[in-house]
């Protein structure tokens, strides 16, 4: 490896650190703002998830997309100075949010970074149009679809307390969903596989469920939560904010390991296009071992570091969030990231979960919501890819005079 690349991956690492305490508000606000978890027990409980995610996440669909942001034949052989300009860039947006408190996408930031020295390099033609039109429409789709599931998981949870038949139809319908899912789609077919022998069917069957652990994960989440939802009309409402409490524990985990999962793939696409550029390797399945648990080592690291104050914004500013809207939100988020990573959509976990916080919020009444914040949010939203652009531009032109 050549100075430059290592100084590159460096880089990169430094930014995944950034993103785990940026971000660790995403997956810890709602657990700290119950008093579910001291915040030292929520840092230390999203750093064990997000790590974890390395051994769930196995297709590595959002880093290839990542790492097709840029064509590289069209930036006239300068792709290692466009990822450094894009990756300072990133780093220093991050900063700036993370100072000022504000939940801005860390995925939106790298994106817009390593796309904007792209253009400076060769033009709009350099970057892949299709990838970012899909990542800028879901700065708006991810955060609806959180607010609009969470919404409903909270309506869901407060006819199930009040004895509603409908919350009990919908649980039910719910697990037999799960359950026909699980049966129709997780057959292992010996055969498909082509195993020859009982070891190497043994070994294929591990393979196979282990890259589907994802989905058996999410779907143990689901059938947890409908099956509790059909006893909740026999708790009290101290009882039930108990078991909620512990519950908690089970949505957040979840949301960690879908934060890790998407977040820290970002980055193995960032250092996976670098390492191709330099020669190492020559196409995304080649990317070495190395590559993922140093990622996923980082953003753990950097969610132990926490980040209080886009915690408070999170946790409190929004919207006061109780342990049932804790366990709604969170849920609601994990499921959207799940499912986005699956599709290799790169969405940002802050915009998620904070849609999914104004969707719980809304179920009190929509006055409950402080939507004043939540505007200006959404600002810092909207200015992050072509801020986080042109600071690479600027950076890639001060580069390229050297």
């Amino acid at each position: 490896m050549t100075p430059f690349l290592i100084t590159i991956i460096a880089l990169a690492l430094i930014f995944d650190y950034i993103n785990g305490f940026h971000d660790a508000a995403n997956s810890i606000a709602t657990v700290v703002s119950t008093k579910v978890l001291t915040p030292f027990q929520a840092v230390l409980w999203a750093a064990l998830f997000n790590s974890i995610a390395f051994f769930i996440f196995k297709d590595h669909g959002v880093a290839d997309t990542v790492a097709k942001t840029v064509k590289p034949g069209e930036v006239q052989g300068n792709m290692m100075i466009v990822i450094f300009s894009g990756l300072i860039a990133a780093i220093t947006w991050n900063l700036l949010t993370w100072w000022f408190g504000i939940p801005s996408s860390s995925s939106h930031t790298l994106i817009g970074g390593f796309a904007g020295a792209a253009i400076a390099a060769g033009g709009f033609g350099a970057v892949n149009s299709p990838i970012i039109i899909k990542t800028a429409a879901f700065i708006f789709i991810a955060p609806v679809i959180g607010m609009l599931m969470a919404f409903i998981m909270s309506l869901w949870f407060l006819s199930s307390f009040k004895k509603g038949w409908t919350s009990k139809i919908f649980s039910v319908f719910i697990i037999v969903g799960v359950i026909i899912f699980l049966a129709t789609n997780l057959q292992f077919d010996k055969k498909v596989v082509g195993a020859k022998s009982d070891y190497d069917s043994y070994i294929a069957q591990v393979i196979f469920y282990s890259k589907n652990f994802k989905w058996i994960l999410l779907a143990f989440i689901l059938l947890v939560m409908a099956s509790f939802s059909l006893y909740l009309s026999s708790m009290n409402a101290h009882k039930a904010n108990q078991w909620f409490k512990r519950l908690q524990l089970v949505s957040s985990a979840a949301f960690s390991i879908g934060h890790g999962g998407n977040d820290a793939q970002k980055v193995m696409g960032i250092i996976t296009a670098a390492l191709i550029a330099g020669g190492n390797i020559t196409e995304f399945g080649q990317m070495p071992n190395w590559v993922p648990i140093a990622c996923y080592a980082a953003i753990g690291l950097g969610t132990m570091s926490g980040g209080w104050k886009i915690v408070k914004t999170m946790g409190t500013k929004i919207t006061k969030v109780t342990p049932f809207e804790g366990v709604a939100a969170e849920t609601a988020g994990a499921v959207t990231l799940f499912v986005t990573e699956a599709l290799k959509i790169p969405v940002s976990t802050t915009h998620t979960i904070t849609g999914a916080i104004m969707g719980v919020g809304a179920t009190k009444r929509l006055s409950a919501v402080r939507w004043g914040v939540t505007f200006n949010l959404i600002w810092a939203w909207v200015l992050t890819i072509p801020i986080s652009g042109l600071l690479a531009a600027g950076v890639y032109f001060v580069v390229r005079l050297f």
